[in-house]
């Protein structure tokens, strides 16, 4: 079979952490959000894209970097702090291995993570020179990489249809900052949690943006129906192109019980040595010294009976990374394969992941992704590998459909951002949202210390916004935390809304503020004037 007679498959991965830097603390913990999805995630996809490109195996992939991640990977505190999280890292993985010099199996496992550290030191300082956008700016203009954006702080935009001002800001912020750190205006838009209403497709056109990606919801009731039930991409009424997710290709990964991380080969993610061994071998390496948290060192497979621990071996693991990736290809050929018989155009699945799981929450994550790009690749491949632009050029003719409110969370809708525990602080953000709109009508060219608060309080509202902190609050162990963040911001907003009205400004309060919260530098508060 010829590649032009191939179904095609579209991998989308969509990479994102919330804006968290502290400058003020000397070691903050959940900035460690961030040094943890470098080290274990970004840096090894790198690397897996390094050893792909050396064996001159072509491959394909759509990824989103976060406009706020974007802003984190490029900040040089950021960077500094991430060496320091390094070096003590690997101290740590020296005395791992001196305490396990007796126990064979368990100083490999200390000795591969020692290598893990290592490498990701050299590589972020010898290849990245300290900023890992390089590394995927790289791959992207080597046409390996199909690099798109997403709304600027992770907003769940549904939220927002009603202050379209806000929907407008997120993605204006979101394709300077795309356009800053790689120097073009990409063609996709990743909708975080694939949240969608009506009319924001216009939105995204308005921006010259060409596609989104789609929950299966988004369609199931549309009228018409859609004719190859996800197998390619609709038009919507305005012409704004969107992919349907598969969600098989999904549930494979991510189901808990039947997904290829469940595997009891695989490592457990929550047996660490930060909360086993005393406090005398681990007090150094803890945020104040006592407060217990993962070190990243983890020893254990999945499968555990009480008190009985397995060791986790690492040639087994290669094994069933194989195998996974074997039946995770065979699958979705065989799908693919059914499909392509009521189709004319090639046939098309989207597989769609969140980048953080590779890696950090599935260890064998990106290797089992490396597998799935070589046999993609392969020349007895049933199926070729493609992005969303790729796609668009072999099959332009599109079903005009008009999809309706959906997302990918649960219940297919907003019940995360809706529930009891954060629902109450909707109405600030709307409130705030209201207030930056009079703001930017109310001082439409202002210069200087004044122009300076605007910008400031369209980053706080625009950090307000961010659907992280609502959804992180339904979790005990993080709402404290989260919803700290989010009261920071709308209170940040409101000093400086009352500031403005009483036009006497706190000019140290504001530096300070300007020094932490830093992300967008190019942000202009003008806008959120109201379009015509």
């Amino acid at each position: 079979m010829s590649d032009a007679q191939k179904p095609c498959l579209a991998l989308v991965i969509n990479a994102h952490l919330p804006f968290v830097r502290r400058p003020e603390f000397p070691d903050y913990f959940e900035e460690r959000w961030l040094y943890e999805a470098v080290s274990e995630c970004y840096l090894p996809l790198l690397r897996a894209f390094r050893r792909l490109e050396s064996d001159h195996v072509h491959f394909r992939l759509t990824l989103s970097i976060s406009p706020t991640l974007q802003s984190m990977l490029a900040d040089p505190l950021l960077q500094t702090r991430y060496l320091a999280y390094l070096d003590r890292q690997l101290a740590f993985a020296v005395k791992e291995e001196q305490r396990l010099a007796s126990s064979p199996s368990l100083l490999a496992l200390a000795g591969m993570y020692h290598k893990l550290y290592a490498s990701a030191r050299s590589d972020f300082v010898d290849i990245y020179q300290n900023n890992v956008l390089k590394g995927f700016d790289y791959f992207h203009k080597k046409g390996m990489l199909e690099l798109i954006t997403s709304a600027s702080t992770h907003a769940f935009l549904p939220l927002y249809g009603e202050y379209p001002e806000s929907v407008s800001a997120q993605i204006e912020t979101a394709l300077i900052s795309h356009r800053k750190n790689f120097g073009k205006t990409p063609a996709g838009f990743w909708l975080p949690h694939l949240g969608f209403y009506p009319k924001l497709d216009r939105s995204l056109k308005a921006y010259n943006l060409v596609y989104t990606f789609l929950d299966p919801r988004a369609v199931t009731t549309a009228d018409p129906p859609p004719f190859a039930a996800g197998f390619c991409p609709i038009k919507t009424s305005c012409g704004f192109h969107a992919f349907i997710r598969d969600p098989a290709s999904t549930k494979a990964v991510l189901d808990p019980d039947s997904g290829y991380p469940a595997a009891r080969e695989y490592r457990d993610f929550y047996r660490d040595v930060g909360y086993d061994l005393p406090d005398e071998l681990v007090a150094e390496f803890l945020p104040d010294g006592k407060t217990r948290v993962p070190t990243g060192f983890k020893y254990y497979a999945i499968d555990m009976d009480g008190d009985h621990k397995r060791e986790y071996d690492i040639e087994k693991a290669a094994l069933k990374i194989q195998e996974h990736a074997s039946n995770f290809v065979y699958n979705r050929a065989l799908c693919l394969r059914r499909a392509q018989e009521q189709l004319e155009a090639p046939a098309l699945l989207v597989a769609a992941f969140d980048a953080e799981l590779f890696g950090h929450w599935w260890f064998e994550g990106v290797d089992w992704l490396e597998a799935v790009l070589r046999a993609l690749a392969a020349e007895d491949s049933e199926l070729r590998c493609v992005s969303p632009t790729d796609y668009l050029e072999i099959s332009p003719e599109s079903q005009s459909l008009q999809p309706e409110f959906s997302s990918w969370v649960e219940d297919g809708f907003a019940g995360p951002w809706l529930e009891q525990s954060n629902a109450w602080l909707l109405r600030h953000i709307h409130k705030a949202a209201e207030r930056m709109v009079e703001l930017a009508e109310r001082f439409p060219n202002e210069y200087g210390l004044k122009e300076r608060a605007l910008n400031q309080a369209a980053r706080e509202i625009l950090l307000s916004q961010s659907s992280d902190w609502a959804f992180l609050m339904r979790n005990p162990s993080s709402a404290g935390f989260a919803q700290a963040q989010l009261e920071d911001a709308i209170g940040n907003f409101t000093k400086i809304y009352d500031m403005l009205s009483r036009n006497v400004i706190n000019t140290e309060w504001m530096t300070k503020l300007e020094k932490r919260n830093n992300l967008f530098p190019f942000i202009n508060y003008r806008m959120f004037r109201r379009k015509l």
